[in-house]
């Protein structure tokens, strides 16, 4: 399986992992000057790459928080997990949300998400009148306690 990678842009950083270990590759901010993310507000923030990964169906790419911008700032993707379907040829952004109450500023080629990629099982449809019978049933939020 390879990740092939095209720079958009002269300043665009390919994503990487810190560690061997790392499930994550760190995407960065490709941007000529520093973007504030003012509370409760959301920016888009280009990386800079499009990717194709060169593997049979059945994968996806999976954009996830970088867990120290969002545990000590409260910024993260504002749509929690950003999914980067095998199709797409074009630039990845990263929506990230400030749900803190002190203004973030983003800066050029500093660390914003974490790219992962991951399987995906895409079962058949089959439409039914009825569903088997569980212990559980239809109980939801709290159900279990």
């Amino acid at each position: 399986m390879k990740l092939r990678i095209k720079r958009l842009r002269e300043n665009a950083v390919l994503p990487k992992r810190m560690t061997a270990q790392s499930a994550g590759m760190d995407l960065t901010a490709c941007i000529g000057e520093p973007v504030t993310i003012e509370p409760n507000k959301t920016a888009m923030i280009p990386t800079g790459i499009a990717v194709q990964l060169e593997a049979a169906d059945g994968f996806v790419l999976l954009i996830y928080a970088r867990s120290s911008l969002a545990a000590k700032h409260g910024i993260a993707p504002a749509n929690c997990v950003g999914v980067v379907d095998l199709d797409y040829r074009g630039e990845i952004f990263v929506p990230l949300h400030n749900s803190s109450d002190t203004a973030y500023t983003i800066s050029p080629d500093e660390r914003i998400a974490q790219l992962v990629i991951t399987p995906v099982v895409m079962p058949e449809i089959c439409e039914t009148d009825c569903l088997d019978d569980t212990e559980r049933g239809e109980g939801g939020f709290g159900s279990t306690n």
